[in-house]
């Protein structure tokens, strides 16, 4: 039985995927791992699925700050790309993470 974190994520991939996002795959801040009585500070390492609809798969599970979680929501990539938010924080399709980049569409 594959053993899954609490968002459904299996802990096989959550390691890998802790491993390789060590900053924020659109910002580059780097990720702070903090109690969840921390609130939510900008730099507080969340998951992300850069593909809301697709697997929990270590190409589709990505590691960001709250500020680009919360920013991104459901949104499409290409969409949010667009938004005043990436404008503000020069994020492009250029700078995001490579992980995040193979999966643009």
């Amino acid at each position: 039985m594959i053993k899954l974190n609490k968002w459904g994520i299996p802990y096989s991939i959550e390691e890998k995927v802790k491993k390789r996002d060590k900053f924020c795959v659109y910002c580059h801040i780097k990720l702070k791992e903090y109690s969840r009585t921390k609130g939510t500070p900008g730099d507080k390492a969340t998951w992300e699925h850069i593909k809301n609809d697709g697997p929990n798969s270590e190409s589709n599970v990505v590691r960001c700050c709250c500020s680009c979680n919360a920013s991104k929501g459901t949104k499409k990539l290409s969409d949010w790309l667009e938004s005043s938010y990436c404008k503000k924080k020069n994020i492009s399709k250029k700078t995001i993470a490579n992980v995040v980049q193979k999966s643009y569409s």
